[in-house]
């Protein structure tokens, strides 16, 4: 792959920051999201965690499962952004979240 990229299927996102990665969150299983985001934070400190609409609920259960049942003390939420897109011309809105996780 060029400039040592990797490709992830299933959302996740790798960014030029080397301890950074971004996760976007589905309507998949809330446990398998919570692995591959733990998986992920086995090799980085920092893990961008991103959702819209209908799936925003598994995004913040998959947080909270990191940061209280798996990584409980080594981890931290450090910040919550709250946004909401609108569609051009249509008039319609829909919600996004993107929460930050640190390892400790």
């Amino acid at each position: 792959m060029l400039n040592d990229e990797t490709y992830e299927p299933q959302g996740h996102e790798q960014t030029e920051k080397s301890d950074e990665s971004i996760v976007y969150i589905g309507n998949d299983p809330v446990m398998q999201s919570a692995l591959e985001v733990l998986s992920i934070l086995g090799n980085k400190k920092k893990i961008t965690i991103k959702s819209k609409g209908n799936s925003i609920p598994n995004a913040v259960a998959v947080a909270n499962i990191i940061t209280e049942k798996m990584l409980n003390g080594n981890s931290k939420v450090e910040k919550i952004n709250l946004d909401t897109d609108a569609a051009a011309g249509i008039g319609r809105m829909t919600s996004t979240i993107e929460i930050i996780l640190l390892k400790i």
